[in-house]
């Protein structure tokens, strides 16, 4: 028997080119730096080059992992996108193969920013139910290639990158060692189904050489509304993983949540009654990473100080679908690389 699949590597990557505030009105946006502050708390974010992809910023975050984790080897390969390099196949099988793993377990999850957090629960269960013995799980994304080019708020809002951690089998059963998921929350409500889209593209609005609306293959977001959701449905998914970890919230050292927004963020602490210390942010300097800002932000924490082994962490998202979620561990001694 093998024990709970526990993280062991961790590893993120940015494209280099950065496109600050002060660029979005220089190209033409009605929109500028202090605007943009106020209301997101983002001063620049990191955009793909054009020939640039999503499994070309996976491979690079998972490589870094798996330095970090010690090993070049795994049985088991999961990708949070949103935007996957096709519609089909799913990019996981191409990012593995690059990796040198092939003819491993590979496949892609979509649950927009509550990706990677669907994501690592599902790494998490296959290793504990013995089907892999080490996993890669990746977020990754190029949300920049979905905004339409004149909306000043999304482009203010989003970025890409892509953030990786390995996960690996505890050696025996019964053995709990720092990294392990103690308390996990997952839900979805597909009744907010048009609070976060992409309508066109599917089955449902299928894209054509010269679609009659081409607005309609680009990222749209009900803002008010998305705020209201994700601050309520956030802090109350990670009052449940606290619980079924058998913490008391003012034992919580550090909220790692998605970065969607700084009022976000900050709302979310003030709910849980939290210092707004403790959670973790480096929304300023990459933005709204969508599946990738959980392992982004970690790993910014991980290397500054911010996040410490031993420390009492709680990752938590809400995405569309609409999905959440929280998760609860006791973070554990990585090298990072």
């Amino acid at each position: 028997m093998i024990g709970p699949a526990t993280i062991t590597g961790l590893g993120s990557w940015l494209p280099p080119r950065t496109v600050t505030n002060h660029d979005l009105a220089a190209a033409g946006l009605e929109t500028s730096d202090e605007w943009i502050r106020q209301r997101t708390g983002i001063a620049e974010r990191h955009v793909v080059d054009p020939g640039s992809a999503t499994s070309d910023l996976a491979v690079r975050a998972g490589q870094l992992a798996l330095k970090s984790a010690g090993t070049d080897d795994v049985d088991l390969l999961i990708l949070a996108t949103t935007t996957p390099d096709h519609p089909c196949p799913a990019t996981a099988p191409d990012v593995a193969d690059r990796l040198g793993q092939s003819r491993i377990i590979a496949f892609d999850v979509s649950a927009v920013c509550s990706g990677f957090l669907y994501a690592l629960v599902t790494a998490s269960a296959l290793v504990g139910a013995g089907q892999a013995r080490r996993a890669l799980v990746i977020g990754a994304e190029s949300f920049s290639t979905l905004l339409d080019p004149a909306d000043r708020t999304n482009r203010a809002i989003f970025g890409d990158g892509a953030g990786a951690v390995v996960l690996e089998a505890a050696p025996q059963a019964g053995t709990r060692r720092p990294g392990a998921l103690l308390g996990i929350d997952l839900a979805s409500d597909g009744s907010l189904k048009d609070l976060i889209t992409v309508p066109g593209g599917g089955s449902r609005q299928r894209s054509g050489p010269q679609p009659a609306d081409p607005a309609q293959n680009y990222f749209r977001m009900e803002g008010k509304q998305v705020f209201m959701k994700a601050v309520t449905l956030m802090a109350d998914s990670c009052r449940r993983a606290v619980a079924k970890a058998g913490w008391e919230l003012d034992a919580v050292d550090r909220v790692v949540p998605h970065q969607a927004n700084q009022r976000i963020i900050d709302a979310v602490a003030d709910r849980l009654h939290i210092d707004r210390g403790k959670a973790i942010s480096n929304i300023e300097k990459v933005g709204n990473t969508a599946a990738a800002s959980i392992p982004i932000a970690l790993a910014d924490a991980c290397a500054d100080g911010r996040l410490r082994p031993g420390h009492r962490t709680v990752l938590t998202a809400f995405g569309g679908g609409a999905t959440w979620g929280a998760l609860a561990l006791e973070w554990p001694d990585i090298d990072l690389v």
